[in-house]
């Protein structure tokens, strides 16, 4: 009888946590949800930051725990992920707006928003060869040294990577003399025809002064250890990681609106998608997928980086922010008071 008792006492004891304890083992009235983003590389430290405050944000206000499954890659190779691989994500934010448009409309998403913008340095430290000589008239000549070691990011999947080679043939037009052709095509089987560039699928390295990686983010570590000099990267990038940069001239940088149509004179093909870009201001994007697992979640994330937060996180981490963010397409009533709506 006693035995009997106590196993009716446990029983209860069952009942009761049970009732505490909802499907996803959190405490009553509370669930639990993992986001996954896929993202370009330099929008890591900007998104940590943002997804820490958005957590402690959302278990108090949405009475939901959230977690983040960030797979950080050149924003080429996240987007082929979602179309090529069939990886399953929420959300996706690449360095490059147009490649949402170009890859991920309309099978994947019906909208975008354009939020943040950059422009491209070369970054390098102290130990870096010529470091107190290079300079925004000079750098090319430092670069083509023949002791000295530089690297961009792989153009097939990453913006910084077609964007740094666009860089270098919009100083040809700005200089006036074969820096492209000296850097990039004397060195790698990158060619041009004219202002016209071919990034072949498999980027091959002729000379071991040059260093090609997937991402942008892959060459900083090389760069804060010595072993490579220079590299071609985003501002806030070189600015998180503290270190020193040149700044290029605007016709070269990437990064003046007023200067969209000089930029666009280059163009590059790129092998791994057959896509041909034209250069121009730089300028991030952002989507929710439409068959995101959390999609409500996740446009509450999206309405939270496109706030004040998201405005002040990115200005924290030396990234300007666009006020307001710009959407297109079919853009949810969630974060329609966020943006300006282009159609």
């Amino acid at each position: 009888m006693k035995r009997a008792l106590i196993l009716i006492g446990l029983m209860l004891l069952a009942v009761v946590a049970a009732g505490c304890i909802n499907s996803t083992g959190t405490e009553t009235g509370t669930s639990e949800t993992k986001l996954i983003i896929f993202h370009a590389g330099s929008l890591s430290l900007p998104l940590k930051n943002l997804e820490d405050e958005f957590t402690k944000y959302a278990e108090e206000n949405l009475k939901t725990r959230v977690t983040f499954q960030d797979e950080a890659s050149g924003s080429v190779k996240a987007v082929r992920k979602v179309t090529d691989l069939g990886k399953k994500a929420d959300i996706v934010a690449t360095a490059d707006y147009t490649l949402i448009p170009q890859m991920l409309v309309p099978n994947y998403t019906d909208f975008y928003v354009l939020f943040a913008t950059n422009e491209i340095v070369i970054a390098f430290t102290n130990r870096s060869k010529y470091a107190n000589q290079i300079n925004s008239n000079n750098w090319y000549e430092i670069l083509a040294k023949p002791d000295v070691t530089f690297g961009f990011s792989d153009p097939n999947q990453d913006p910084c990577g077609y964007r740094s080679v666009m860089v270098t043939k919009l100083a040809d037009l700005y200089y006036g003399k074969p820096i492209f052709e000296t850097l990039i095509e004397k060195n790698t089987n990158i060619i041009a025809n004219g202002t016209h560039i071919y990034a072949p699928k498999e980027i091959q390295v002729k000379d071991k002064r040059v260093v090609i990686r997937p991402k942008e983010t892959d060459l900083t570590g090389l760069v804060e250890s010595g072993s490579l000099d220079y590299y071609f990267i985003y501002k806030s990038v070189a600015e998180q990681h503290h270190l020193r940069y040149i700044t290029l001239p605007d016709e070269i940088s990437l990064r003046d609106f007023k200067k969209g149509s000089y930029y666009g004179q280059v163009s590059i093909t790129i092998g791994s998608t057959g896509k041909t870009l034209k250069a121009k201001p730089i300028v991030y994007g952002i989507t929710v997928l439409r068959n995101a697992p959390h999609k409500k979640l996740a446009l509450e994330f999206l309405r939270y980086l496109l706030g004040e937060n998201g405005k002040k996180t990115f200005k924290e981490n030396y990234q300007d922010f666009l006020n307001p963010p710009i959407a297109f397409g079919n853009v949810p009533e969630e974060i329609r008071d966020m943006v300006k709506v282009e159609r």
